[in-house]
């Protein structure tokens, strides 16, 4: 049956519905809820800047984005986006999407908490960045309207969403503190870890094995 939210309509298909109940098995509703608002956010976002996404590939982009923050498929020798995005292009290219599609899913997922860069490659890619960008820091929430706010927020809840999507960041990162150098992550342990110490990338260039 096909559902339709604020006006943008979930694929109804088989590569959609298999993906949709394998982040359901795998997430918490916290985890689960905010997946789907990314799409439907990136998606409206998607209308407003004039960008066409395909539709499955957006969907899969923005389940497969935080299941890197899950236990069933955390790792702790890389970047948990890194986790979501091989597990979005191994299930796609099982799926019979060709490679050029699992790699735009890829990036879009990877590159989701890297600000000023996802804009400027493929849609699939831009638009997962910007369902998260409003969800999680309510960004140009003026190309949203309210009556579109209203229906994805009934459909798709945010109880105490903040603090409670922090700690769920705080808890999918901090078996892997490493991974996090670079990255806004690291501001999340920082805050939510004891002991944490970031790393410092000028003392890192000052403390090379170079000679000078």
């Amino acid at each position: 049956m096909t559902e339709t939210i604020a006006g943008i309509t979930i694929p109804d298909t088989p590569l959609v519905h298999e993906a949709t109940e394998l982040v359901r098995a795998a997430t918490s509703p916290l985890l689960f809820d905010h997946s789907r608002r990314v799409f439907l956010f990136g998606s409206l976002k998607g209308a407003h800047r004039g960008l066409r996404a395909d539709p499955e590939l957006l969907y899969v982009g923005a389940m497969f984005h935080d299941l890197g923050l899950t236990g069933k498929y955390r790792r702790t020798d890389q970047r948990f986006e890194v986790d979501g995005a091989d597990l979005a292009r191994d299930f796609l290219l099982a799926h019979g999407r060709s490679e050029a599609d699992a790699r735009a899913v890829w990036l879009g997922i990877a590159l989701h908490t890297t600000p000023g860069i996802a804009n400027h490659l493929e849609p699939e890619v831009a638009l997962v960045s910007a369902g998260v960008e409003t969800d999680v820091l309510g960004f140009d929430l003026d190309e949203i309207t309210a009556e579109q706010l209203a229906a994805v927020t009934a459909a798709h809840q945010r109880p105490n969403f903040k603090e409670n999507i922090l700690q769920a960041f705080a808890d999918g990162m901090k078996d892997r503190p490493d991974t996090t150098f670079g990255t806004m992550n690291d501001d999340v342990l920082a805050h939510f870890v004891p002991g944490f110490v970031r790393e410092d990338f000028v003392e890192i260039i000052r403390g090379s094995a170079w000679p000078e």
